[in-house]
């Protein structure tokens, strides 16, 4: 046979028997033996196992018939104050009971909030959780009403009380679509009832969430289950007017806060 007729059917088997080849040598390649261990399927990259530990989003979508609130950047302040009959005592407050000098406090303290934010009043006693002032920009004057009719008895369901606390604000980020600031503020004197131990709720709360957490532990020093350093803000009172000074502080971080407001009360 002519040499140039056999030289292209040469270089034709050449090539067959490459391509043939080469598919084979990529799949090899490509197993998980050769591939770093952190690309394995029984090592996940950093990516993906991140992916799964997302939190779900905050606040949950609104419904059909939510109501958006008039200031989507509205700063919320809800106030839990412990009613348990602890508050009676004049420990720490002087001639007056504990309850009376936390009931002055805290109506210097809405006195100070400022007047696009919105406030909210619960309290817990008798063995129950009311809410006694719905979060509302225009609610001062109810607000006021709420806390000097307020009365102490019964026990300290501190897991409860936070529990319809953060319940209240989610509402509320709901219907403001996640904007503005969120902040829930907790005036005891107590520690825990049996089974009430709130570590657990605001634990979650506080890393699936914005919302903040203050709290001011009036005569019972740091030893507190609320007192989560680096997680919580806790202030402990230890008379009146560390009492009010530590509600100063809640307003002192927002932005909006003037000092000489509060100061001016």
């Amino acid at each position: 046979m002519n040499a140039l007729k056999i030289l292209p059917l040469l270089l034709a088997a050449f090539l067959l028997f490459g391509c043939e080849d080469h598919p084979a040598q990529q799949k090899s390649g490509s197993t998980s033996q050769n591939r770093p261990a952190a690309q394995t399927e029984s090592q996940p990259t950093a990516e993906s196992a991140a992916s799964k530990t997302l939190a779900a989003p905050w606040p949950p979508a609104p419904g059909g018939d939510t109501v958006l609130a008039p200031n989507l950047l509205a700063a919320n302040y809800y106030v839990i104050l412990d009613g348990s009959g602890s508050m009676l005592d004049k420990q720490c407050s002087g001639s007056q009971t504990k309850l009376e000098a936390a009931k002055d406090a805290i109506k210097e303290f809405a006195a100070a909030v400022p007047a696009d934010a919105n406030l909210g009043l619960l309290i817990f006693n008798d063995g129950q959780i009311r809410e006694l002032a719905p979060l509302g920009a225009g609610n001062r004057q109810q607000f006021a009403e709420a806390v000097q009719a307020a009365y102490a008895s019964g026990d300290t369901p501190l897991k409860d009380a936070v529990k319809a606390g953060y319940a209240a604000l989610e509402k509320q980020a709901v219907r403001q679509l996640g904007y503005g600031r969120y902040v829930l503020v907790v005036v005891t004197d107590g520690y825990a009832s049996p089974g009430q131990e709130p570590d657990a709720a605001v634990r979650w709360m506080l890393e699936s969430t914005p919302v903040e957490l203050h709290t001011i532990g009036f005569c019972i020093g740091t030893n507190h289950s609320l007192n989560m350093p680096g997680r919580t803000v806790y202030k402990a009172a230890d008379n009146p007017a560390a009492l009010r000074q530590g509600l100063a502080d809640v307003l002192a971080e927002a932005e909006t806060f003037d000092a000489a407001t509060f100061d001016a009360q």
